[in-house]
């Protein structure tokens, strides 16, 4: 993949910015911004952006809209998080956590076969605002220093060449390896619908990218977006 990066110092929202140009601009085109001012994570949930994070979306063109392409930024972020020495899970079905906390959020939005905005927003150098301390976390907590942004930002594009380059090509082998590195799997959690709350355990990620549960002795899948997930 060759990467167009366009850097801007302040924008409401790396995806929306994104999205405007993405009909007339190049795959592998990065959108990356020192602070979103209307930063936002699935289901239009805010998401706090102040400068010290690695704010960006990438225009990708697939062909058609696909819920696992947040599985492809997900592994990247993993990846990125383990060449600093820290250990990170994937929770479904678009956060990455490290130890019992938010890291990084993933956002897919696009449209049609026209092109895919994949967002992601990694908490790097930014300080945790004070309510937020019990259940976010950045990579400068855990390696006890400030990260240089641009080298953060390298290894988080080289890894999400790899693995969309494996999405395109063996999405088998994509699939198989979230589920190595989805921490929710074997455990019971609950899982908030709009109008129900279901307590199961998370058997699987399916090869649509969907939760399968055991609810009551009996299967029950949960498709991707509908839901959020918190292990109990």
């Amino acid at each position: 993949m060759e990467w167009k990066i366009i850097h801007l110092e302040e924008v409401d929202s790396t995806n929306e910015y994104a999205k405007k140009i993405a009909g007339t601009s190049p795959e592998g085109t990065v959108v990356v911004a020192k602070r979103q001012s209307s930063g936002r994570g699935r289901k239009g949930r805010s998401w706090a952006s102040p400068e010290g994070g690695l704010w960006m979306s990438v225009v990708l063109k697939p062909g058609k809209i696909d819920p696992r392409l947040a599985f492809v930024g997900a592994l990247a972020v993993v990846d990125v998080l383990g060449d600093f020495g820290i250990n990170s899970g994937i929770k479904w079905p678009n956060d990455v956590w490290v130890g019992g906390r938010k890291i990084a959020g993933i956002l897919v939005e696009g449209r049609g076969s026209e092109y895919a905005v994949l967002g992601i927003g990694l908490n790097v150098n930014n300080p945790i605002p004070e309510e937020l301390k019990e259940s976010a976390t950045s990579m400068m907590h855990h390696v006890g220093r400030g990260l240089p942004l641009e080298k953060v930002l390298e290894r988080l594009l080289f890894h999400l060449g790899g693995w969309y380059r494996v999405y395109l090509e063996r999405p088998d082998l994509l699939m198989a390896k979230v589920r190595e590195r989805t921490f929710i799997l074997g455990k019971t959690v609950r899982v908030v619908e709009e109008h129900s709350v279901i307590t199961g355990r998370a058997l699987d990620v399916l090869d649509d990218g969907s939760l399968l549960l055991e609810v009551g002795g009996e299967l029950r899948r949960v498709i991707y977006g509908d839901v959020s997930i918190r292990p109990i």
